[in-house]
């Protein structure tokens, strides 16, 4: 047999017929030995048994034979004893002593509240803010521009031309002038009270015993009421120093929903009950609710109505004009606004998505 000198095993081939397409001489195969490969590979070829490649077995070179291979011995090795092997000991170790540790006290540290359960809220202005921003607030430009009139000296504070930028002015106490003009930089605040029983919605009554602004000591800001409920009207009430929206909420022709509920004397009639969202005659014109309905079914004294009038006492009015007298008046909602969360004679600030709601007019 010959032996090629690839350094592989010459396996035996025999010559395979192929098939003539179209005219084409198939390839001969004479001169291989064996048994033809087919194309499905090498374990159609040789079966199940397929051999391995990279082994020599010819007389030239005699397989390996694991009989006279010397075996393998441990004699000579050297070995650990582990009974020789000096123990472990915490003999001359340190150990903490937990007993003698001082504990963990809370004396003296200050407790935070966690983060979720502190209602977010607008915080008060500060007292000092920077100038140009005192001037933007003031209505007269913007914030850029007002860099501008400060750097060309247009701008006095307490008598004092100021050419800096980043200056800080107080907003209670400092005078700041553009030429003869006198600024008001407040800025805008807005705020929301649970009005109680018992006082004058004004800023100033002599003749009042209380009013609305009695409640609002702890505000550093001057605002004003937002509309007017009656002394003997409580609920929603709103607060503010940004009189172009005020007046878009309380004007008539902006027909802002307001939400009451009413408490009566006596029980509201089937006859009245439809004649209030049809239309009442008053003495300023006809005037209707846009929906009533029944807090309760079995007590007809209690019921929520809807109304979008601006008109002064225009609840009471309407009740008043078909015999009923009002023993109790509550605002539930006005312009997007309700005293959830806000205990009676209580206040809190606007949030920013709150005030940007108010001034974009999207509620109802």
């Amino acid at each position: 047999m010959e032996i090629k000198k690839s350094g592989r095993r010459d396996y035996d081939r025999q010559a395979s017929p192929r098939r003539d397409y179209d005219g084409k001489p198939s390839r001969n195969n004479e001169g291989r030995r064996g048994e033809t490969r087919s194309s499905f590979g090498a374990k159609k070829a040789y079966g199940n048994g397929k051999p391995s490649f990279g082994t020599r077995r010819s007389e030239d070179h005699p397989t390996r034979s694991s009989e006279n291979r010397p075996s393998r011995s441990f004699e000579g090795r050297a070995t650990r004893n582990f009974e020789d092997r000096p123990a472990r000991s915490f003999e001359g170790r340190t150990t903490r002593n937990f007993e003698e540790r001082p504990s963990r006290g809370f004396e003296g540290r200050t407790l935070r509240p966690r983060k979720n359960s502190v209602k977010k809220v607008q915080e008060a202005p500060a007292s000092e803010i920077r100038l140009n921003k005192f001037i933007a607030n003031s209505g007269i430009c913007s914030r850029r521009e007002a860099d501008r009139l400060i750097q060309a000296g247009a701008v006095t504070v307490n008598g004092v031309v100021v050419t800096e930028l980043g200056t800080k002015v107080n907003v209670r106490k400092d005078t700041v002038l553009f030429g003869d003009q006198k600024l008001r930089g407040e800025e805008k605040v807005y705020l929301v009270m649970n009005k109680p029983k018992g006082f004058v919605t004004t800023t100033s009554d002599p003749h009042a015993e209380q009013t609305v602004m009695d409640l609002l000591t702890k505000c550093p800001t001057r605002v004003f009421p937002v509309g007017r409920l009656d002394k003997n009207t409580t609920g929603v009430l709103m607060f503010t120093n940004d009189g172009e929206l005020s007046e878009k909420l309380t004007h008539p022709s902006y027909n802002k929903k307001k939400i009451y509920e009413v408490t009566l004397d006596k029980v509201l009639s089937q006859e009245h009950f439809e004649q209030i969202l049809s239309g009442v005659t008053l003495e300023d014109g006809v005037i209707s609710a846009d929906n009533l309905s029944f807090v309760d079914a079995k007590d007809r004294r209690k019921m929520g109505i809807e109304i979008h009038s601006g008109k002064n006492r225009i609840v009471r009015r309407i009740f008043e004009s078909l015999g009923y007298q009002v023993k109790g008046l509550d605002r539930v909602y006005f312009a997007g606004l309700t005293k959830k969360g806000i205990k009676r004679g209580q206040w809190r600030y606007l949030s920013e998505g709150e005030v940007n709601i108010l001034k974009m007019g999207a509620f109802n």
